[in-house]
């Protein structure tokens, strides 16, 4: 006769394999437009956005939502034609702050003007859409619970819905040595770069796929987090075919957030969730097997 622990342990094994059996959902989002990161030798930021457009169009994939910094505007002027390609290809925009602005390193006065102030360049260049969705800067959403709810209040006074991220392989960790690898044109480096990110991203859909069904017992929409760097978007066709391989169908992030899972993130006035993914509940989420900071130095 098996042992009660045997036998608890089949349920959830069941219970897991039951949901990874339906075919999971996944909503690319993708961060600091129109500039992040270095910018490799050789390369415009509407060179970065056309590929990543590109690669999306190729694949069939439903429109996205990139979140748009303000301030990036000023500092990389020639950058702006990348957000009009952006709408130009049916692609949605949303609020990221205008300076990228911690809120867990500001105070709530100085990150609400932040957010405001980059509502102008939302309004020029979403050509009608409404872009009231709202990432938060380095995924803070307030140090104490009396700021998190604070913020969610003035969220929901402005109209916004949070885009929430349930899937995250840190991509962004890859753009500043890929540039310096180009400048060095050291294509050996390059080429374990890109074999590095596919295995993070690969092995960061069980960590998130596990926790979902640890707290939820079945599967949800996911919320991928991207960058727009250089070399995202060299990866994205590789990037988009491993999700294909491992099943996932593309939705919109609406559709994602259809989810009951995501329902204090379509109405920031109800109550805050549990934070599952900031800051990660185990299993611990992958990490790189390389020494990025030491790439092509």
């Amino acid at each position: 006769m098996p042992s009660r622990g045997i036998g608890l342990a089949c349920i959830v094994f069941a219970t897991a394999t039951a949901a990874f059996a339906q075919a999971p959902k996944l909503a690319f989002t993708w961060d600091d437009l129109p500039a992040h990161s270095v910018l490799p030798q050789g390369e415009t930021r509407v060179d970065i956005g056309r590929k990543i457009i590109v690669a999306m169009q190729a694949a069939h994939m439903p429109p996205v939502y990139g979140f748009v910094n303000g301030s990036f505007l000023l500092d990389e002027p020639l950058s702006a034609p990348m957000l009009t390609e952006w709408r130009k290809a049916g692609l949605m925009l949303g609020n990221h702050t205008w300076s990228h602005m911690d809120l867990n390193q500001s105070s709530m006065a100085a990150w609400e003007a932040d957010v405001l102030k980059n509502e102008p360049v939302l309004e020029k260049y979403a050509n009608g859409i409404d872009w009231h969705w709202l990432r938060f800067p380095f995924l803070s959403e307030g140090d104490t619970p009396e700021k998190r709810d604070a913020i969610r209040q003035f969220l929901a006074a402005h109209g916004y819905k949070i885009a929430d991220v349930t899937m995250d392989f840190g991509d962004y960790m890859y753009n500043e040595p890929y540039a310096r690898c180009v400048a060095k044109k050291d294509d050996a480096a390059i080429k374990q770069l890109g074999e590095s990110y596919l295995k993070i991203a690969d092995q960061t859909i069980d960590n998130s796929r596990a926790i979902a069904i640890s707290e939820y017992g079945r599967e949800i929409p996911y919320v991928l987090l991207m960058h727009v760097g250089a070399f995202d978007a060299r990866m994205l066709p590789r990037l988009i075919a491993l999700y294909k391989s491992r099943g996932f169908q593309f939705i919109t992030l609406e559709e994602a957030e259809k989810d009951p899972v995501y329902a204090s993130d379509i109405d920031p006035s109800l109550p805050a969730p549990k934070l599952l993914y900031y800051p990660p509940m185990p299993p611990d989420p992958p990490q790189p097997d390389m020494d990025l900071d030491a790439v092509c130095k």
